[in-house]
């Protein structure tokens, strides 16, 4: 099935560059120009992932994913010129799955729109049952099957890539990863020292799950080498 894409791009030449390019990658490409329109497209086409640039009319891109967010957990690609890593962190804690800072390449685009568009359709068996649903850690329990995460009985509200993350600490609870090995685990692209990306999502899931993020029982961070679930 042809999966679709909502590009949010203000600059008519640009959107038409990476519209044509994600065409020839034989992707249904819906643009818009303004947060707005965006905003209307989204719950008419339920699209299969978001392309989205920061600096918009009407509503900005961190508006705009905020209310993507409150109802979906597609990917989400930011592609956006204002490149600073404040502006990476907080694009990532409104709940970004990846970002990409102009100019880039229209190789590398599709290349990252196809690994997001591939781990977000990678489906379970058809016969689930034989599998195990539930994985646990103290209070925590992480449901495989309807990808929901609880805590003391209170259903945890994540994005993606944070459910992904928990659930590779709660498969491995013995087993402490690198920052590199979790990118390459979760987002199956090469490092290239996208070290910001997993201190968002982990300082994020950490403000989701823990008492006192300051002082973590479930995430524990491994000084120079990563991050592990518990003791």
């Amino acid at each position: 099935m042809q999966k679709r894409i909502l590009l949010v791009e203000d600059d008519v030449e640009i959107n038409q560059l990476i519209a044509s390019a994600l065409g020839q990658e034989n992707y249904k490409v819906d643009a818009a120009f303004d947060g707005e329109e965006a905003l209307a497209l989204f719950h008419s086409i339920e699209p299969d992932l978001l392309l989205l640039d920061l600096m918009l009319p009407k509503l900005n891109g961190m508006e705009l994913l905020r209310a993507v967010r409150e109802t979906s957990t597609i990917p989400v690609l930011i592609i956006s010129a204002k490149g600073s890593d404040l502006d990476k962190a907080l694009g990532l804690g409104f709940g970004a799955d990846d970002y990409i800072s102009k100019p880039f390449s229209m190789i590398e685009l599709t290349a990252r729109v196809n690994a997001a568009i591939r781990r977000s359709t990678q489906y379970l068996p058809t016969d689930i049952s034989s599998l195990p649903s539930m994985l646990h850690y103290k209070e925590l329990s992480l449901d495989l099957h309807s990808f929901t995460v609880k805590l003391q009985n209170s259903t945890v509200q994540l994005t993606s890539k944070e459910f992904q993350i928990l659930k590779l600490l709660m498969k491995n609870q013995s087993r402490v990863f690198t920052k590199e090995q979790m990118y390459n685990l979760i987002w199956e692209d090469e490092y290239y020292g996208n070290e910001n990306v997993i201190n968002v999502h982990i300082r994020r899931l950490r403000e989701k799950i823990e008492e006192n993020p300051s002082e973590p029982k479930y995430i524990r961070t491994i000084w120079g080498i990563g991050y592990k679930l518990g003791e």
